[in-house]
Parts: C-alpha cells; structure tokens; sequence
C-alpha cells in the first residue's frame, strides 16, 4: 500500500485501526461558495488487510455519523439532521475497498462509500504509507459529492463536494 514504487510496504497481516490516533477531516464551502466550512468525523472502527501482493490488500472502515463537528453546534445538529445526513436512521458511513492500483507516481484505492443507505464508487488517492513495526501509519485524499448520495438540501448555500483528508494510524 505504498504511495510510489519505491516505498517500503508494511508487513502482510491485518492491521486494526487507531480509532483515537487516527483523523477524518473535511473541508467544503458554504453561503454561495463565501465560507469556509472545517471539521472532522470520528472513525468507529475498522481494519487494513496489507496482502502479498499489495494490490490485493484491503481496507474496511465504519465512520460515526454523529461525530459530524465543524465547530459550530447549530450547523453540526442541522447536519446530523434527516435534511442531511439523518444519523437517526444512518448512524455510521462505510467505506469498503474493493482494490489497490500503484503507480510509479502514487497509488490509489478504490471502493464504495456508503452514506445515509446509498453506496457509490470512490477513489482514494494514497499519500504517505510508513510501516514501523507492528504499527503503520498512512495518508489519504478523496472528494465527495455529498449529491450522489441524495443528500441535496440547501442547494448553493452548502457546499456540494467535501475534501476528505484522512490520516490513520493502526497495529498489526
């Protein structure tokens, strides 16, 4: 799972994430484009499958939904609302990895991300993986269009895509 060819790849096992070392953070824009709007999401749990080949490892992680926190009580319970991501009814967002495309110029991970019960195609673009032990720790980014996954309230006054920037830590 290294980020170019030349990286050295973690130790073949599985390895479970760091829930409290490790960080989901988004970053969209609000008000016709005007604000920006920061924050992170909590990870609930999850695994990474470092295989032999490594194109053949897999990741598989579930998001609280209801850790949604950008800092601002008001907009965080609107979000956590049935008008965006309805946490009632969706408590968690999955991410699933179906494979691992390297590169002499970076690698990628392609899965579904399941939001508020619709599923679709994403691509992570992998920035540093770093094996050091039984720990490792890697890097992340995607973009999310929050419309592919029926969430359309407030068209122009919130933002349509979510940079995901993703930084996680895990122990074989």
């Amino acid at each position: 799972m290294a980020a170019a060819e030349n990286q050295r790849l973690p130790a073949a096992g599985i390895y479970v994430i760091d829930q409290a070392a490790s960080t989901v953070r988004f970053a969209t824009r609000a008000m016709f484009g005007l604000l920006p709007v920061r924050g992170n999401f909590a990870i609930g749990h999850g695994q990474i499958t470092v295989a032999d080949p490594a194109e053949d490892s897999l990741v598989d992680v579930v998001i609280e939904a209801g850790s949604f926190d950008s800092g601002n009580q008001q907009r965080d319970n609107h979000v956590k609302s049935s008008d965006y991501l309805d946490v009632a009814r969706h408590p968690e967002i999955s991410f699933r990895s179906q494979r691992l495309e390297r590169s002499g110029a970076g690698a990628a991970l392609y899965g579904e991300l399941t939001v508020c019960g619709a599923t679709q195609p994403v691509a992570v673009a992998l920035g540093t993986v770093a094996p050091e032990g039984k720990r490792m720790t890697a890097s992340g980014t995607t973009t999310i269009d929050r419309y592919a996954f029926g969430i359309t309230k407030a068209k122009g006054m919130t933002g349509r895509h979510l940079m995901i920037a993703l930084e996680v830590v895990a122990y074989r």
